[in-house]
């Protein structure tokens, strides 16, 4: 949702500046949360760790997509940060990279999330059947995951007072 919001700020850059700062940073947290637990479960795999290698690598597609979003997310949050602290001379340079990247950002995650959609269609609803709940391991992991919903819930809060914390600095782009 909050990817989604983002991108409806880009239809009027001037007016919703200060939004598209806000929700960026909102999702700086929980975006590196989630490549935390992508790069642990590369890992793990490639540590040869019996459960991760039982579900064997990712298609080749996504392996070679994999890459191109995590550099492409770094660059694309990286750059959308430095615009708030680079002189106004700067800017400019910056900017192009930010559009250049985010272009790039867009393309690969449609591939990525395409990569995904089968397999999340097929097996995310398996979960929630009672009648196979039993039959599934790791359901209820799944279902309760604690601790990927408490760091998911903090990194929330943390991108929420950064959002906060950078509103100021978005202002200064519409001064």
């Amino acid at each position: 949702m909050l990817l989604a919001l983002q991108r409806l700020t880009l239809l009027s850059t001037t007016r919703l500046l200060t939004v598209h700062v806000f929700v960026g940073m909102v999702l700086v947290p929980p975006i590196l949360v989630k490549m935390g637990s992508t790069f642990a479960r590369f890992v793990n795999y490639y540590r040869g760790v019996p459960s991760y290698r039982a579900k064997g690598p990712p298609t080749p597609l996504l392996r070679l997509a994999g890459p191109l979003v995590a550099a492409s997310t770094v660059v694309l949050l990286g750059s959308g940060i430095a615009l708030l602290y680079v002189p106004i001379g700067d800017r400019g340079a910056v900017l192009g990279v930010h559009k250049a990247t985010f272009v790039l950002w867009f393309g690969v995650m449609v591939v990525h999330v395409l990569g995904h959609l089968l397999d999340t269609a097929r097996l995310a609803p398996r979960d929630y059947v009672p009648t196979r709940r039993l039959y599934l391991r790791g359901a209820p992991a799944r279902q309760l995951a604690l601790g990927a919903r408490l760091a998911l819930g903090a990194s929330l809060v943390l991108g929420f007072l950064l959002g906060v914390a950078m509103i100021p600095r978005a202002d200064t782009w519409l001064r």
